[in-house]
């Protein structure tokens, strides 16, 4: 092996494995498409993600694709019968949270769950409730004990929705303010080596009021100034309903966003036809490189 060929292998494993440049150049512009989004199950074919919630636990996952699924705890919880069990605000060191994510993880890599989109790093006193941890500490100490237990921690909602009002599943409009505190524990999780970060969809007035922070370059930028470079999944837009699906979906990845989150299958299989378009001009380019990147440092080889 020449020293070309040594230097581009030493790259690649002190890059955590990404894949090499000349995969990116094999795949159709409807791959790439597919690879940016995360399908509600049953999912459209060669969707890069899907995400398994309780009421479709029994139908079957795509080959290759990212499994997904919200194990929070308490009431927030797609596998009832598998731990954490009692509620992020439960817990009262991060001792107790390190243990929960721990067991957690190792019950969701049995199940085939590549991904928790967890924990919950918004500030107690939030919106969210029981799903809030008593302090980032717990929360990070959850994420920790996520990947020894062999699942990829996704902590949100980013940038925080600890000052909302309510949670953004139930009014789309909410507003929040950017708070230090919040900033800095996903600053502290991308540090200890976060993959997956979920974006929120608040309004907040530092990034302009005109688009939501999943919607927001701004957002995104900040996220990578913490060093970030993981994949930056949307919550869902979903909860927007099935109408504005497509516009969401190229609003969120024009902005930043490298994975699209649905819940609804058929509106996935729409929006995946939608992103073809801005395939073919590159511009899902660098989120599909990031994506290649995290799917190789989960085991996924093939391309669904």
């Amino acid at each position: 092996m020449g020293l070309a060929a040594l230097f581009q292998v030493a790259l690649a494993l002190t890059s955590g494995g990404a894949q090499p440049p000349s995969e990116l150049a094999t795949l159709t512009p409807r791959q790439k498409a597919a690879l940016v989004v995360v399908s509600g199950l049953p999912a459209p074919k060669g969707v890069g993600g899907v995400i398994v919630q309780e009421w479709s636990r029994g139908e079957p996952r795509p080959r290759n694709a990212i499994v997904f699924v919200d194990q929070e705890g308490g009431s927030a919880s797609t596998f009832d019968e598998l731990p954490p069990g009692a509620a992020a605000s439960s817990f009262r060191t991060p001792g107790q949270a390190l243990a929960a994510g721990k067991a957690t993880g190792t019950a969701l890599d049995r199940a085939g769950v590549d991904v928790d989109l967890a924990p919950v790093l918004d500030l107690a006193g939030g919106p969210l409730g029981s799903r809030h941890f008593p302090s980032p500490a717990e929360g990070l100490a959850f994420a920790r004990g996520l990947r020894a237990g062999g699942t990829v921690a996704c902590p949100k909602h980013f940038p925080g929705l600890g000052s909302a009002g309510m949670s953004t599943d139930e009014d789309p409009h909410v507003r929040a303010r950017l708070l230090p505190a919040e900033v800095d524990a996903f600053r502290t999780a991308v540090a200890g080596g976060a993959d997956c970060v979920m974006v929120g969809h608040a309004f907040y007035a530092r990034f302009g009021l005109d688009r939501r922070a999943s919607f927001n370059p701004a957002a995104y930028r900040l996220l990578r100034r913490l060093g970030f470079r993981g994949v930056a999944i949307t919550d869902s837009v979903s909860v927007f309903g099935s109408d504005p699906a497509v516009t969401s979906a190229k609003r969120a990845v024009r902005a930043g966003a490298d994975l699209v989150l649905l819940t609804n299958g058929p509106d996935a299989r729409r929006v995946v036809e939608a992103l073809v378009p801005l395939a073919r001009r590159g511009v899902l380019d660098q989120h599909v490189r990031r994506i290649l990147a995290f799917r190789h440092r989960l085991g996924l080889r093939e391309v669904p």
